[in-house]
């Protein structure tokens, strides 16, 4: 069925079914709308250039919804608050801070860690060396890692153990491990920190 349909400019056209006149009414309400809206823009552009940009615009008027009952969804090109769409973003939000979190408390804690050189005397040039460093070796506690040792020259003959290790600063602590390795009393006459290192 075709029917004719007066438009703004005069013209006619003719329309062949419902639809089209609903789509045509839906359209120049949206027209409107955007007509509105955009005097009101050029005048809030207007005030600024002035230097009335202090001075509030009155809250734009609602355009009269539109007459059609169709059931489409209405295209929202203003970005109105659309409560459900607010709700998912918020959603989506929480869940990616949550997500953040979990990644970042994955990570482990940065441990603090200290190198030390120890020099452990012997009470002669008669003590076995070796022996004493298989002692001071079989100390084992949580957060300690034994490194390098050598044999460092005293005096007259004499030679003391230089013994390095690792340490996590919150398990062992030096005065521990100096008093563990000065219980061989048997080898050892003392226990000296020679450097102390934060790794």
């Amino acid at each position: 069925r075709q029917s004719e349909v007066w438009s703004r400019g005069g013209d006619t056209a003719y329309i062949d079914d419902e639809i089209d006149m609903q789509r045509l009414e839906k359209l120049e309400n949206e027209n409107e709308v955007l007509r509105t809206l955009i005097n009101k823009l050029e005048s809030r552009v207007a005030n600024l250039e002035v230097g009335g940009g202090a001075a509030k615009a009155a809250p734009a008027p609602k355009a009269a919804p539109a007459a059609d009952d169709d059931d489409d969804d209405d295209v929202d090109l203003f970005g109105s608050d659309d409560e459900e769409e607010d709700a998912e973003a918020e959603k989506l939000k929480q869940e990616r801070v949550a997500a953040y979190a979990a990644k970042k408390g994955k990570k482990p804690a940065l441990i603090a860690k200290s190198n030390i050189i120890l020099d452990i005397k012997p009470w002669d040039d008669e003590t076995d060396l070796k022996q004493m460093e298989e002692h001071v070796r079989s100390i084992k506690m949580d957060g300690l890692l034994w490194g390098t040792a050598k044999l460092v020259p005293l005096a007259y003959g004499i030679k003391k153990l230089q013994i390095s290790c690792v340490v996590e600063d919150d398990k062992v602590g030096t005065d521990d491990l100096e008093e563990s390795i000065a219980a061989f009393e048997d080898f050892v006459q003392s226990v000296d920190v020679a450097a102390f290192n934060k790794i």
